[in-house]
């Protein structure tokens, strides 16, 4: 029996969802085998070269489909990239070498990430990662790039002053003050409220972006609805609304709650927010996980064909049969794109077995 390989089995994903959305696929194509490199020709008979935290079952890519109030649906790759041999400093340094590579073919600005790379660099790093990129497909536009650093790679302790240092480097001090202030819990940072990612948009438009990322452990709907009300013109009661539709009433005691914050340059507070629920730990199945989303796509104005025929794109098992195909669900408030989020996981090495373990509600 011919095992598929790893390039093989996400293109086969990537190529049908490009269709779905209305996308040419062959510049994400050319983009993920470069993402990929010599590791895409890995046999899925093998386990995987790296453990990435990407996914679950440690593939490499995360999908997942953006749906915009004013605009069509947007196509993103979430990638760990390997290096040979692949470790965290290698991955990161593959990653980098990805970025360099590109940089003229997309006319990609790194100013602000060459401002703060220093900062994240260390030679022992701690955790699962370092460096992460995100590539954003749009109908008729060139792909738009993004990277994700951990904010804990010297340490749990050592992420606030690392993560202040760098957006002091950007002007942004006062907004990461501000949300320090409205959206940790008293006494929480580092313990129940975690830094979890630090992100940069690597284009200079006027949309470009910074943004950090926020995990409340053992968080409700009330948490996440009160760490939004730091963004001016953000409904927290909305946040709380999607929290409870998404996670089925329960509190976050397993994967946490994630909160994200728009930094800009000249506010003295976030201009964005997005909350995203790691659906897969509050359902039984994605059967369930489909339906809750559906619905959450429906009651913010979405049509939900998009969701059924994306779904189908990357998997062809009953729904029923597994769970953590569709991973997070997020909301998207404030500029530049509001909306709602699907991730979708590529299950290249492991469908997880769905659960009948009842989950206490909040």
């Amino acid at each position: 029996m011919r095992h598929f390989s790893v390039l093989e089995h996400l293109a086969g994903q990537l190529n049908p969802l490009c269709r779905v959305l209305d996308l040419d696929p062959t510049t994400p194509l050319d983009l993920l085998t470069a993402l990929l490199g010599p590791h895409g020709a890995r046999s899925l008979a093998d386990p995987p070269a790296w453990p990435s935290d990407i996914a679950d079952d440690h593939s490499p890519v995360e999908f997942s489909v953006a749906f915009n109030n004013n605009e069509p649906p947007a196509l993103r790759i979430l990638a760990e990239v390997p290096g040979l041999p692949p470790g965290i400093n290698a991955n990161t340094q593959a990653a980098y070498a990805f970025l360099a590579d590109n940089a003229a073919r997309f006319g990609l600005s790194t100013q602000r990430l060459d401002a703060v790379r220093d900062l994240f660099a260390t030679a022992q790093p701690v955790g699962s990662f370092a460096l992460w990129c995100s590539l954003v497909f749009r109908h008729g536009r060139d792909p738009e790039f993004k990277v994700y650093f951990n904010p804990e790679v010297a340490g749990v302790d050592r992420a606030p002053e690392l993560v202040a240092e760098a957006l002091g480097r950007l002007g942004l001090g006062d907004s990461y003050r501000m949300m320090l202030a409205r959206s940790i819990r008293p006494g929480e940072l580092g313990r129940r409220d975690r830094l979890a990612f630090f992100a940069l948009d690597l284009h200079d438009g006027p949309q470009a972006r910074v943004k950090l990322y926020v995990s409340h452990y053992d968080a409700d709907a009330a948490d996440a609805a009160r760490a939004a009300t730091v963004v001016d013109g953000v409904n927290p009661d909305e946040v709380a609304a999607f929290c409870l539709a998404a996670g089925g009433g329960h509190r976050f005691r397993g994967r946490p709650l994630v909160g994200s914050y728009t930094l800009a340059g000249g506010a003295d507070r976030p201009v964005g927010y997005s909350v995203y629920v790691p659906i897969r730990d509050y359902v039984d199945d994605d059967l369930q996980a489909r339906d809750r989303v559906a619905a959450v796509l429906a009651r913010h104005g979405f049509s939900t064909a998009p969701l059924h025929r994306s779904i189908a794109a990357v998997s062809r098992r009953p729904l029923a049969a597994g769970v953590g195909l569709i991973a997070h669900v997020s909301l998207r408030l404030g500029p530049p794109r509001p909306g709602v989020t699907v991730y979708l996981s590529a299950e290249a090495y492991e469908v997880a077995q769905p659960r009948s373990v009842w989950l206490p509600a909040a």
